[in-house]
């Protein structure tokens, strides 16, 4: 009997806000624990928490960018349930009325784009992070101590669900890829997973294949890299086919992904949504707005990626696959962008970033707005090539150059004596001495050989230091050979 897998996916975004959802709290990673706390969002009696503007502009941003239905009505609940690092007891939710349902996610298939359904993108805030340390004489594995840092209880989290659709490990890495690429896009969120901005859990089933009916399903928690996310789901697919192949009941129940193991574990029961007790919190006050704000968040909506991708491809001429590069991060775009503006020719520029200046960026593990070249500072260097200056090869040394000083390119060829050389009667010259030299390889060629032309011009450019003018050394060699 074959098996399909049924996928549903809950990812939780940190938005971009330099405070906490209803205090004034700093939001920055990485602080001394305990130290970005107030009676507010420890839960401490009698305060007055204050909504965060930015971060219901930021869900409304992110509704907009995935096609979402927006209230202009909605509010908060409590989801109930006690934990060390939740000092209310109750975390501060959406139920009910959440700020977006529906929309789509569109991710690649075969042939053409699939699209995700989304159940709702809600507003919540999180909770803080315990911390166990060493082992009991009475159980291996257990805690002798545990710490509890707040700093991170009371910041705003967006979480994103989704219908469940995907079918495939595979699948469900590429829709959170696009979902953080979009997040990132309309910068309502940094997508660092390592640091947990962007982290997910993945409600997982099997059914026979052409059954509608779903399966018993277990939940993943907290996955916070690619790999990890289609590693875990790869193993708990074939982990319930294979009990249930064996005549056995797949269990309803949270599991966590061992990266040393390769293995899911089980956690505990999965609760329920009653098992929460959700219901409105008498606190707080609906959230309501006039829909005129939306049109104005819509205008001044950035650009999408599949947008830009699809102009990228009709106005420049560029392939789809590195259309899809470019567009893939909003820096990376805009960058090339600019550089088109400036003069530069789209394909030539985009050969370049996607080459040389990705290779770069990748080993120094950095955006390409942070590093020292600019637009300018390549459409300067594809103007040298362009009059015949530097060579496509001394160009290389020269990007180089800029990239690790930040150099004008004209600078560089001076500093370095770079400039290449077009004097025919002195490339002439060389190329004479090299055919000399090599009278055994001449006949060859002349014998039906041509791939020793390769060889020749090989030779001139090791003699010249890569300066000889490619199209001049070509041009002679042809002359001369007789071809």
């Amino acid at each position: 009997m074959q098996y399909e897998a049924v996928i549903g996916l809950e990812i939780h975004a940190q938005l971009l806000t330099d405070t906490k959802i209803f205090c004034g709290c700093s939001t920055e990673f990485g602080s001394e624990p305990n130290t970005q706390t107030c009676p507010v969002c420890t839960g401490m009696p009698g305060v007055l928490p204050v909504m965060n503007r930015k971060a219901v502009e930021y869900v409304v941003r992110t509704g907009i960018a995935l096609n979402c239905e927006i209230s202009s009505h909605s509010r908060f609940a409590r989801k109930n349930y006690f934990y060390p690092d939740l000092p209310k007891g109750y975390q501060i939710s959406q139920f009910e009325l959440p700020l977006c349902e529906g929309g789509y996610v569109e991710i690649p298939g075969n042939g053409s784009n699939r699209r995700i359904s989304l159940t709702r993108i809600h507003l919540e805030e999180d909770a803080g992070k315990n911390i166990h340390v060493g082992t009991t004489r009475f159980r291996e594995g257990s805690a002798s101590d545990s710490f509890v840092d707040l700093n991170r209880a009371g910041v705003p989290l967006m979480e994103i669900v989704s219908e469940p659709e995907i079918r495939t490990a595979k699948q469900a890495t590429d829709f959170m890829k696009k979902l953080r690429t979009i997040v990132r896009y309309i910068n309502v969120s940094d997508g660092n997973m390592e640091q947990g901005s962007l982290r997910c859990d993945a409600n997982v089933s099997v059914r026979p294949e052409g059954m509608k009916e779903l399966g018993v399903k277990t939940e993943i928690k907290n996955m916070n890299s690619f790999r990890f996310i289609e590693k875990a789901l790869e193993y708990e697919i074939k982990r319930q086919v294979k009990v249930l192949q064996e005549g056995g009941r797949v269990v309803q129940e949270t599991r966590l992904w061992n990266t040393e193991k390769g293995i899911t574990e089980s956690m505990r029961s999965k609760e329920e949504a009653h098992d929460y007790r959700y219901f409105p919190d008498p606190d707080l006050v609906p959230i309501e707005f006039d829909t005129s704000w939306i049109d104005e968040i819509r205008t001044h909506m950035t650009e999408l990626p599949d947008v830009k991708k699809k102009r990228f491809m009709n106005e420049w001429d560029i392939s789809e696959q590195d259309a899809e590069l470019l567009a893939s991060e909003r820096s990376t775009a805009e960058w090339f962008e600019e550089t088109v503006k400036l003069g530069a020719d789209p394909k030539a520029a985009c050969n370049w970033i996607k080459g040389d200046f990705m290779k770069l960026l990748h080993e120094d593990n950095i955006q390409i707005s942070e590093s020292r070249i600019k637009p300018l500072n390549l459409v300067e260097m594809l103007g040298l090539i362009d009059k015949g200056t530097i060579s496509g090869k001394i160009a290389k040394t020269v990007f180089e150059e800029m990239y690790k000083t930040g150099k004008k390119a004209g600078i560089i060829v001076e500093e370095k004596g770079l400039l290449q050389m077009s004097d025919e009667s002195g490339i002439e010259s060389i190329i004479d001495d090299i055919l000399a030299d090599n009278s055994d390889a001449v006949e060859k060629f002349k014998a039906g050989e041509n791939k020793l032309m390769g060889f020749f011009v090989g030779q001139v450019m090791k003699e010249t230091k890569g300066k000889a003018n490619p199209k001049i050394v070509n041009e002679i060699l042809r002359k001369k050979l007789g071809r």
